[in-house]
């Protein structure tokens, strides 16, 4: 197993993070396209933290930091790669990057019926926070 590298993505990363998102990551997010994307990367382009290997994406992770909490998304790696410690060496980044912004906790987006990314992420020390419940509204859409 050859090393593996660890960076913030960057504009032209956008087509395969999301061919890899396609692939490799369990669901879909509205923001899921380009323009979203681009978006983040341009409002903190330290955000998308990727893993690489001779070139090849192997695993993603959003380390969102608003100023006030900590928020993880995009945790997946490649069917191919994993148990490797991607996923562990990805959040440790991620931690590091809210610790130094003075972050005191993060949290994670996980699917209900996702039960690899449940083990996951209790696996790497987070629980399940019962009291809370996600409410949306999609922005800009008409209609229902």
């Amino acid at each position: 197993m050859s090393e593996y590298q660890l960076r913030a993505a960057r504009p032209e990363d956008i087509d395969a993070v999301l061919a890899f998102w396609a692939e490799s990551a369990e669901g879909t997010s509205i923001s899921d396209d380009r323009a979203g994307v681009a978006r983040l990367l341009e409002r903190d382009p330290q955000a998308l933290i990727l893993a690489e290997r001779a070139g090849a994406l192997l695993g993603t992770v959003i380390a969102g930091w608003d100023g006030w909490r900590c928020h993880l998304y995009r945790l997946a790696v490649h069917p191919g790669a994993r148990r490797q410690g991607i996923g562990t060496a990805l959040l440790d980044a991620a931690h590091a990057r809210f610790e130094q912004a003075g972050g005191r906790r993060a949290d994670a987006m996980v699917l209900e019926h996702n039960a690899l990314g449940r083990a996951a992420w209790e696996a790497a020390g987070y629980g399940r926070e019962e009291q809370w419940r996600r409410w949306t509204k999609p922005l800009g859409v008409e209609g229902d």
